[in-house]
This record gives C-alpha cells, sequence and structure tokens, in this order.
C-alpha cells in the first residue's frame, strides 16, 4: 500500500489516501476488541480525542500499535496538536468506500455490548 509519506523531521503521519483504503484492512482493524473499543469511542464522540483520552487495559507500546494499525488500515487520521497525538475517524471517506458498513460495524458492537453485559 502506498502511503503519504511525512517530510524528514515533521511530525505528519503517513496516512493511506482515500482511494487506497482496502476492505481487507478495515476489517482486519475492527477484528480487534482493542480496536473496536477506539473506533467505537471516536464514532460515539464524533470530533478528535487525544490518545491519552483512552483508557485501554494494555501497555502504552500496545495501545500505540492499535492506534497505528487503525491509522495504517484508512480507518483514523491522527495529528499532533502540540504535545497530544489527536485521532478522528475517517468516517465521511469510510463510508463513501463502504457503504454502512462502519455504521452496522458500531450497531452490532452496541448490540453485543448489551448482550454481554
Amino acid at each position: 500500500m502506498r502511503t503519504a509519506v511525512p517530510a524528514a523531521g515533521s511530525r505528519d503521519l503517513p496516512h493511506p489516501a482515500r482511494e487506497e483504503i482496502r476492505l481487507e484492512s478495515v476489517l482486519h482493524a475492527l477484528s480487534d476488541p482493542m480496536r473496536l473499543q477506539i473506533v467505537c469511542e471516536l464514532a460515539a464522540d464524533g470530533g478528535e480525542l487525544a490518545c491519552s483520552h483512552f483508557d485501554l487495559p494494555v501497555t502504552k507500546s500496545t495501545t500505540t500499535h492499535h492506534f497505528r494499525v487503525l491509522r495504517e488500515s484508512g480507518m483514523i487520521r491522527q495529528v499532533y496538536r502540540g504535545t497530544a497525538k489527536m485521532s478522528v475517524l475517517r468516517n465521511d471517506e469510510l463510508d463513501g468506500l463502504f457503504p454502512g458498513l462502519l455504521g452496522s460495524v458500531l450497531a452490532a458492537a452496541a448490540r453485543q455490548a448489551v448482550r454481554l453485559g
């Protein structure tokens, strides 16, 4: 997958262009419970959230890995705002590529959360 590569010394992070986002990468990103939780929280908020907002029961390095998988799959966009790394769901782009997929996954995740308590 070709991603936009940031300039040397830049704090910009590489993201796949819209036309490079692949269904199998998105489904892989959503297959992990921690990543699904991140996506659900981003969708519920509707805006940018700092990585430090997420209280995941994993180490910081594992959390970083999960955000990288989400970013490299095209699920989220991340930017630095000062010292905070902010994440936002690429909702419009994903819905344009895979109509109804994200909404269906989020609804299924909500039903599962209720079912499992």
